[in-house]
This record gives C-alpha cells, sequence and structure tokens, in this order.
C-alpha cells in the first residue's frame, strides 16, 4: 500500500470524531470501510496509531504524532496554488481568540511572520461554549479552544473546528511534595492534597476532573477555584499551597515539578474553530499550520513530556 492524502484525511477524521462511526459519517462511508482503512493505514505503519475502548478511540502516542505530521502535509497540500492578495486592495483582517492554550503566543508569531498584511486582533475567552457563541454571531472569525474525549464541541453548520492536538493531563506538585521522588504520580495518592482548579471552562471541566477523582475513589478533600494567570498559579504551588493539573508541556518555574499521571486519566484536545464566511482558506491553512508548528516547539521544550513519552511508548517508532 502507498500512503495517499485520503489516508491522512481518514487519520485526522478519525481522531476529530473520536469514533468510528462518526469519522465514518463526517466522509461518507460505512463504519466498516472505516475501520478495513484504518488497519491497512496501522500496518503501513507498523504498529497501532489509536487505543479503542468502549467510549470510541483516541490516539496513541505514536497516533499523536503521524497525526501532527498528516495535519500539516494536509494543509501544505492545500495551499498549493493559492494565490496570494493582490497589491492594492483592503488589508484582509482576523479576529482570533483564545482560551487558556500555550499555543497561541507562538502561532501569533508565525502568522504575523507568514501574514504580514493581515490586520490580527486577538483576544482571551476563556469559556470554549463562549467562544463558540461569539463565532455563531459574527463576533470573531476564529479562535483556539478545547474540549474533552466523548465532549467534544458542539456547533452549528455556520462553523467548523478541526484538532490540532489531543494531550495527556499532568500534575504539578510543589518541589517539596512527598511524592517529588516518583516519576509518575497516581491521581488517588493525590485525594488529601488541596488543588488549584479553574472553573467551567463551557467544555466540560471541571466535570471531567471530579469524574476522573471519583474513578480513583476520592473526592478532593480540599480546592481552591482559581482563574490567574499560568505564573501566578505556579507560584502558588511553589509555595505549598496545593497542586493542581496543568498542561503537559508546561515549563515548571523554580520550586515546582511537573509529573504525568499514572494511567493518564485525564486527556485534553485543543482545536481550531473559525466562522466558515469569514475566514479565507489561504488564511485557515496557515492559522493550522502555525497552531501545529507552535505545539511542537512546546514539545522540545518540555523534557518531562519527552521522558514520559518515551517511558510509556518504549520501542515504538521514534
Amino acid at each position: 500500500m502507498e500512503l495517499e492524502l485520503r489516508h491522512l484525511r481518514a487519520l485526522c477524521a478519525i481522531a476529530d470524531a473520536g469514533s468510528m462511526g462518526r469519522a465514518a459519517a463526517e466522509v461518507g462511508c460505512s463504519q466498516q470501510a472505516m475501520s478495513t482503512q484504518l488497519r491497512r493505514i496501522e500496518l503501513y505503519f507498523g504498529e497501532p496509531l489509536f487505543e479503542r475502548s468502549t467510549v470510541g478511540v483516541r490516539p496513541t502516542r505514536y497516533g499523536v504524532e503521524v497525526i501532527a505530521r498528516a495535519r500539516d502535509v494536509l494543509v501544505r497540500a492545500e495551499a498549493i496554488g493559492r494565490r496570494p492578495v493582490e497589491d492594492g486592495g483592503p488589508r484582509p483582517a482576523l479576529r482570533l481568540a483564545a482560551t487558556n492554550s500555550p499555543i497561541l503566543s507562538g502561532m501569533v508569531g508565525r502568522v504575523r511572520t507568514e501574514l504580514p498584511d493581515l490586520v490580527l486582533t486577538v483576544s482571551s475567552v476563556y469559556e470554549s461554549s463562549q467562544i463558540v457563541e461569539l463565532l455563531e454571531r459574527g463576533g470573531l472569525d476564529a479562535a483556539i479552544g478545547v474540549d474533552y474525549p466523548g465532549l467534544e464541541l458542539r456547533h452549528s453548520d455556520a462553523v467548523a473546528h478541526r484538532g490540532i492536538v489531543t494531550e495527556p493531563s499532568f500534575v504539578a506538585l510543589p518541589a517539596g511534595h512527598r511524592l517529588k521522588y516518583r516519576m509518575e504520580v497516581a491521581l488517588a495518592d493525590l485525594a488529601e492534597d488541596s488543588w488549584f482548579l479553574t472553573p467551567d471552562d463551557g467544555a466540560g471541566w471541571p466535570g471531567v476532573f471530579y469524574a476522573a477523582c471519583a474513578a480513583a475513589g476520592f473526592i478532593p478533600a480540599v480546592v481552591h477555584e482559581f482563574l490567574g494567570d499560568r505564573l501566578q498559579l505556579q507560584n502558588m504551588i511553589a509555595e505549598g499551597l496545593g497542586v493542581s493539573l496543568v498542561q503537559a508541556t508546561t515549563r515548571p518555574i523554580p520550586g515546582v515539578i511537573v509529573r504525568p499521571l499514572i494511567g493518564t486519566p485525564l486527556w485534553c484536545r485543543y482545536l481550531l474553530a473559525w466562522r466558515k464566511v469569514s475566514v479565507a482558506e489561504g488564511v485557515l491553512v496557515t492559522l493550522f499550520g502555525s497552531a501545529s508548528a507552535s505545539y511542537r516547539d512546546l514539545i522540545a521544550r518540555a523534557p518531562h513530556f519527552r521522558a514520559w513519552a518515551a517511558r510509556t511508548y518504549r520501542g515504538t517508532r521514534p
């Protein structure tokens, strides 16, 4: 079998949908045909790209890498033949919003470099549900949002979205924490700790956190609701005031350590959402490519994430 663009589109559809049935419906084929195609693709790569469960599918660590590269190939392929904006006309504008995402800064820098004529304005919108509302009524053109496996973002046909990456959630601990010498931490071992927890994000959080705690056999003893910046959060953790779930690519400050959770009970997907009538195809290609490249840079600067991946997927392809 030779790898073709349609195979890459199938992989991305499965990753975005989170289930074989939904992916098959989106691309217009049967679930059996989609499953057969995935088996052939995995045979080509030599190992599974998705983990199957009763609630759907999610990418393996190697699958995350393959899908990220597949998306990059697809956006580059879509850009072939696109004409640049003609000189002399009005400068295109884009209103971009983002939730609490580390992808944003690197993405914006790349977009401004690749599209210097684009008038780009950036705003912070915490709730993904509010992002959808703003896109629906024309208050935004595009945004970086989040959702969770089994709780995919919902919106009307006026809006589209595409997954950037699905990553595990890690935990940030004070450097003097009793579990500091463990390479990975069980969620149940943090049952008596105080937690810093961000409020409802309109996408399923903090419900997914409490569900994971319940599955681990406990209810958090003390919860501090916190909606400050990430540096302020880390300063409070460094002072020993509590622990917090954080993005896997978080760079800890002195006094803070970041550890994976055993069994990776919590996952989060970053996605690009946009208003269909507001974003030109060429701009969309640049937005997605810039977001993907920004995330790859975050991984390169997160040795704890790379170490976890090496332990978890030892023996898989690099």
